[in-house]
């Protein structure tokens, strides 16, 4: 419902802004500098106390599917600034906001510092890919399993295409294997990917394990991006 009630206030307010301080910037700050000025999705994310536009692509995804439930644990990898974990706060009730319904559990983990957000678990400055990252991780959930894994985590771009195709399909394959680990039964994953021939070998991976897997392109994703989300529902446990 908040992504449609706003479905025309950017057209309609940011359509011929221009940013006035370009001055003494490089061409590619200039474009980035235009293009955040007349993205009603960064707006939006400031009226709504959201971190950054990025939690509009998880509301909508979210909305579609169903992914995070009262009661759910969820893990958020690649969380900073934090908007998806935000959402997941909510949508999850890790907050107890909503009487009479289960609380869930909500933890973040990213390279990078994560400021708090109340209600939820934070693992900032800490690396993913680790192996002592994952087990705290897992000290963490204790009994616990997931029932919603997410990754918005990209890596660093070297502008060597195949490098960063390569470097960001490595992170996809790490958050699988976690979510494999620690998952519930029925338990969905999320995670960001871009376009690349390895996408295909990726997916049928991912199938194994899971009922349903399929490419979303969310519509606060840019459209001049080569980003998409691999969504996959119904964990089928691992067969031992």
């Amino acid at each position: 419902m908040l992504i449609r009630r706003f479905s025309n206030f950017g057209a309609r307010n940011f359509a011929k802004v221009v940013p006035n301080n370009l001055k003494g910037k490089s061409k590619s700050s200039q474009e980035w500098l235009t293009r955040q000025l007349r993205d009603p999705y960064v707006e939006r994310a400031k009226m709504m106390n959201y971190r950054c536009r990025s939690a509009f692509k998880l509301l909508e995804i979210d909305e579609k599917y169903g992914l995070i439930k009262p009661g759910h644990t969820v893990i958020d990898c690649g969380a900073a600034p934090g908007s998806w974990t935000q959402i997941a706060v909510k949508q999850s009730n890790a907050d107890g906001a909503s009487d009479g319904k289960p609380k869930g559990m909500v933890i973040g983990v990213d390279l990078l510092q994560i400021y708090p957000i109340e209600h939820a678990i934070l693992f900032g400055n800490s690396d993913f890919l680790r192996e002592e990252t994952q087990n705290k991780l897992r000290t963490t959930l204790g009994d616990r399993r997931l029932n919603c894994v997410l990754s918005d985590m990209a890596p660093n771009a070297t502008g060597i295409r195949a490098l960063d195709q390569e470097n960001i399909t490595t992170l996809c394959y790490s958050v699988l294997r976690f979510a494999l680990l620690m998952s519930s039964p029925k338990a969905s994953l999320l995670m960001k990917i871009w376009d690349n021939g390895d996408v295909p070998k990726l997916e049928k991976s991912i199938s194994e394990y899971y009922d349903s897997v399929k490419r979303v392109k969310p519509r606060a994703s840019r459209d001049d991006s080569s980003e998409n989300f691999i969504l996959a529902r119904g964990f089928r446990g691992i067969q031992r």
